[in-house]
Order: structure tokens, then sequence, then C-alpha cells
């Protein structure tokens, strides 16, 4: 890209799944794309051309999320079959299982450093679990409609969720505790995202906006009329600088955060968008529509960027409470200095986090030289393989795998086909309390399954009493 700013190209489109498409994740090595779908299976496309897909089968009702962890060497997969499954990416399929809620889980994420994963159901929970031996750590209640998605923050200090309560919440993963509830959405929330540097908090639903907060001061920073329909997903580019947003309305757009406007409309998909998710490393992003596709998009647009990854010390200011001050990295982001015109993209900005100033910026578009349409009419550019995506796909069985044990202080170790993952904690303990220790935490996910169970008879039977209620009033009036 020697010239001008190039608008984003369709570089791919895997055809395969037999059903909409509800979910994507890149692998972090780049050489893989997870999918799921409404088809019970979890796709695994192969970048290389030569190479086949994977199609995983073991689920026993549609896949909701999909997320590769931090070392690529896995995937998780959540299903409305209450299960989440963590597999391993390779032709032999090998998955582990365990029941994570009493109903629909809508999400699964790993934490940043991925030893723990994060999940959100239809139970109006989210669970937090160690990921080497699929232990549930700790609930985080007090949603009281469906939960939606939730997600880690970059330090793993906080947790954010939104459902259909229309609230999105802030919880700190120490004391377990919802710090902040934002009630600024009319409508169910369908997606959050923490910003890459962990100061703002993104959240959209179906109410057809996007919302951007600071999570120290807790205001609004930015409020986008977004789409024509829900926005089912929401990412940031790795920069912070970009925000990805995939509706019902059929479109995917891409929203200049610093501008404070919209930059591309992009058509591709032929019906609803479900998901939308940018690679490591910002230069690619895929969607995944009720077409039965997934097409991956080069960015085009982000050059000079630089990726955030935020140290210790900047993360946690984001809970802190306090002002932009202090060592870290971050500059504020002045939008009187800004240019208002279009922009080169080779022109290199610190990633900064959004401004206050730009709370007023309501309006789509504020330039219209900036936003841009973007068709997928015609044969794609392809730097990946040809235009299916695909020699073929492979299906490939539920086996099952345990994750061992190792000690070093990587979160995997090993070759990809034999993922390791290091524990919680490193013990130096007596076994026989070790041992007494396991057995109070596996009584105590017993029992907070027992208390799930009962809190969905307790909910079939408010739903009885009301029909009760609804038949006496029927008879009553035909009586009279």
């Amino acid at each position: 890209m020697a010239g001008a700013m190039e608008d984003p190209s369709l570089e791919r489109t895997f055809r395969g799944s037999k059903d909409a498409v509800t979910s994507v994740s890149f692998n972090p090595n780049m050489k893989q794309l997870a999918s799921g779908s409404l088809d019970h299976s979890l796709m695994i496309w192969n970048f290389k051309p030569q190479m086949r897909a994977f199609r995983f089968v073991g689920h026993k009702d549609q896949i909701n999320s999909v997320c590769f962890s931090p070392s690529g060497h896995l995937v998780a997969s959540a299903s409305r079959d209450k299960t989440v499954r963590l597999w391993i990416p390779t032709v032999k399929g090998e998955s582990t299982v365990f029941k994570a809620h009493s109903a629909s889980i809508r999400s699964v994420n790993f934490s940043h450093d991925g030893r723990h994963l994060v999940t959100a159901s239809d139970d109006k929970s989210v669970k937090v679990w160690g990921v080497r031996r699929q232990r549930f750590q700790f609930s985080l209640n007090g949603h009281i409609n469906w939960v939606r998605d939730a997600k880690f923050s970059p330090d793993g200090r906080l947790v954010a969720s939104g459902g259909d309560d229309k609230t999105v919440k802030l919880w700190d993963v120490d004391s377990k505790s919802c710090v902040h509830s934002f009630y600024d959405h009319t409508g169910m929330v369908t997606s959050v995202a923490f910003h890459p540097d962990g100061t703002c908090l993104a959240a959209t639903g179906s109410d057809q906006t996007i919302k951007v907060w600071d999570i120290r001061t807790n205001k609004l920073l930015q409020h986008y009329p977004a789409h024509n329909d829900t926005v089912n997903s929401i990412a940031f580019h790795p920069s912070g600088n970009y925000l990805l947003s995939a509706s019902n309305d059929t479109t995917v757009k891409v929203w200049d955060l610093k501008q404070g406007n919209l930059f591309y409309t992009l058509h591709g998909h032929r019906g609803a968008v479900q998901t939308c998710a940018f690679s490591p490393e910002g230069d690619y992003f895929a969607t995944g529509g009720s077409d039965d596709q997934v097409m991956v998009w080069k960015t085009n647009f982000d050059a000079g960027e630089s990726t955030v990854r935020p140290t210790a010390r900047e993360s946690s200011s984001s809970s802190s409470g306090g002002g932009g001050g202090g060592g870290g990295r971050r500059t504020r982001y002045d939008a009187a200095a800004a240019p208002r015109s279009p922009r080169s993209p080779r022109t290199a900005h610190s990633p900064s986090r959004l401004s206050a100033s730009h709370a007023h910026l309501s309006q789509q578009a504020g330039s219209p030289s900036r936003h841009r349409h973007v068709s997928t009419a015609g044969r794609p550019r392809n730097m990946f393989g040809d235009e299916t995506g695909q020699r073929g796909v492979d299906e490939v069985g539920p086996a099952m795998f345990a994750i061992p044990r190792t000690h070093n202080g990587d979160e995997y170790s090993g070759s990809p086909s034999v993922p390791t993952t290091v524990p919680l904690e490193r013990r130096t303990i007596p076994a026989e309390l070790a041992n007494s220790l396991e057995h109070i935490v596996g009584q105590l996910d017993v029992l907070s399954q027992t208390c799930a169970i009962l809190e969905e008879r307790l909910a079939m039977t408010e739903d009885k009493l009301s029909e009760c209620l609804e038949n006496q009033k029927r008879i009553t009036l035909h009586v009279h």
C-alpha cells in the first residue's frame, strides 16, 4: 500500500456449514479460523488451500459461540445443549465436554492469559471456569433475564456482561460482585467488548445502537445509531481506533472511533450477519451469517496503526476510577487537534483511549466523503486460495481427551496437537489437604448446579401459576 487508503476487500469465502453461522474466531497463528453454526457443528477452516476443513461433531444442539485460546492450541464452543466443549483443532477432533449451565449457553470466551473461561447463559448467570480441569470457579448473578454475552477485560480483573434485561454489567473478579450497571440501552444487549487498553467498554443490541463508556468514570463517551435492525456482534480493532459491527440488516460496518463517525458499510452477506471478529493483528476480519457463509476480509485501511498491548499497570487503572495520570504509555486523544478531513492511513497515531470530547458525536457519518460502501459483487481477490475456500470437509467425531498438567509458566507447552495447561496456581500444600480442597470444590459445584435446577423449576412453577390465573379469569368471565 504505497498510495492512498485502500478499501476493505473480500479475500476468501468459506462454504460448508449446513445452517446459519453464529460465531467466528481466528487462531492466533493465522493458520485457521473457527466457526460455529446452527447445524450443531464446529468448523475449522484451514487457510492453506491444500488443506481440507474439519467439521467437528459432538454437540447435540446449535453452537452459539466459539473462541480460540490465546495460544491457539484449544477451541472452546458453547451450545444450546447446555455444555461447553474444548477441542484440539487437528484432524483427530479430540474434545472434552462439561455441563456448564442449566439452560442454553450464549457465549464462551477465554481470559487473556488462557487460564479461565467465562460463559453466559439463558439461566441468567455468568460463570467463570478453570481451563485445566474445567472446574467451576464462581457465578456472577444479578441479571434478571437471559445473558447473551460475557467477556474478560484485558487484564482479567473485570468481566462485562449484557443480556435481555437491557443492562450491561461490570463485575469485579476478585470480589465477585457487580461494580456498576449501565442502563443506556433500550433493548436487549447482544454483544459486549472491551477496548484493547482496558479503559472503555462497548455494547450493542436490539435497539440498533452502539454505545461506548469509559469504565473509569462510568460515563457514556460515544453513541452511534448504527444499523437498521438488531446489531448482533461488535469487535474492536487491536489498535483501538476502529470498531466493527454486524447486523440483521445484512451489512457489516466499520466505525472510526477517533473521528467519531461511520467509515465503511460492507455488503456481502445475503441475509442477517450474525458475527464478526478481527484477527489478532487486525490485518484481517471475518464475518458469518444466516446465508451459511464465512467471509474473510482484508482490512487495508489500518496501515500505520499500532496494536495496543497494555501492561498490567496500564490495565489496572481501568478499575481504579482515577484519571489518566500515572506511568502508562497511553495518551489522551485530542479531538481539537485532530484533522477533520480524510486522513492518510499511513499516518501513525499512538494507541489512545477514546476522548470524552466525543460524547456529543451521535450521528452516523460526520464527513460524507469518508463513508464508503463496499460490495462483494464479482470474484473477490484471494490471497489464501480458491474462491470457495476449501478443497473439502473432513467430518470428525467427538474423540475425547484430557488436558494434561504442566509446570512451566506458559499457558500451554509442547506441540499444537498435545496442548498442556498450567494449574491455576502452583501448590505446595500437602496432598491430603489438596484432595480435601478438591472434594470441597466438587461439592460446591454440585450445590451450584442444584441451585440452578431449583431456579429453573421455580420459573416453571411461576409459568404454571400464571397459566392457572389466566384460566381462572376466563372461567370467571364465562360465568358472568
